[in-house]
């Protein structure tokens, strides 16, 4: 008996964790583009063929810094990176945060967002983690875009080593977090790109304080041996 004859439809088989999208096509923005790490982000994604737009409250200095980065990369206002973006990253501080997320509510409507805020504080003893109201820093991200989808990533990454044009390959990996999948393996696919990054996915929205939070931990590395250290994840 077969198993249309007993009623019962062949299962799918199940897909493929690694089996990525392609994503060389999706125009990514970078909100925050001129900082350390968006700067960085926008460097390496351009490095690997990404159209990439960093975004900037001056237009002006937004392509002042996409001059200097290069491959390709363009500079606006922050409200025409989003609205000409698939994929909109925020790398901005987390004290404008709440703030530049509000008011580009409208232009990150139907957007793919990826927050890599990390909300920190510093003091005498050095880095540590602060618990936004709605959890995380991505969880707030979510409040404040309903007509987004909020993904988080790209958290661990070192600015200097992103920025460095010497340095081939960063050799380390990407924690994404999200709702949809279809969402988080396009971030895991993007991460991809840059030669020596795996996207792995690491839970919803609400295991992203963790996330956020762990940063504190490598300042505190690189702070005592002198490193830019990153994360690896065995066994996957």
């Amino acid at each position: 008996m077969t198993s249309s004859d007993s009623g019962s439809a062949p299962k799918p088989p199940a897909k493929d964790p690694w089996d990525l999208p392609d994503v060389s096509g999706l125009v990514v923005g970078v909100l925050g583009g001129t900082g350390d790490q968006g700067r960085g982000l926008a460097y390496r994604l351009g490095r690997a063929g990404q159209k990439v737009i960093i975004g900037s409250r001056a237009a002006d200095r937004a392509s002042a810094a996409a001059a200097e980065l290069g491959h390709g990369v363009e500079g606006a206002d922050n409200a025409e990176c989003a609205r000409r973006s698939d994929v909109v990253i925020v790398a901005v501080p987390w004290d404008g945060h709440a703030a530049i997320l509000t008011s580009l509510r409208e232009e990150l409507a139907g957007k793919l967002v990826v927050d890599c805020v990390n909300p920190l504080g510093f003091d005498k003893k050095g880095a540590y983690a602060l618990t936004p109201e709605e959890g995380s820093a991505a969880e707030q991200a979510a409040a404040l875009l309903p007509d987004s989808r909020v993904t988080a990533a790209f958290h661990h990454l070192s600015a200097p080593l992103l920025q460095d044009p010497a340095v081939e390959e960063i050799e380390t990996d990407v924690m994404v977090l999200g709702e949809v999948r279809a969402d988080t393996d396009i971030v895991q696919a993007l991460a991809a790109r840059i030669p020596g990054i795996r996207g792995v996915f690491a839970g919803r929205l609400r295991n992203a304080h963790q996330v956020e939070s762990l940063v504190a931990n490598l300042i505190s590395v690189n702070r005592r041996y002198k490193a830019h250290a990153g994360l690896r994840v065995t066994d996957v």
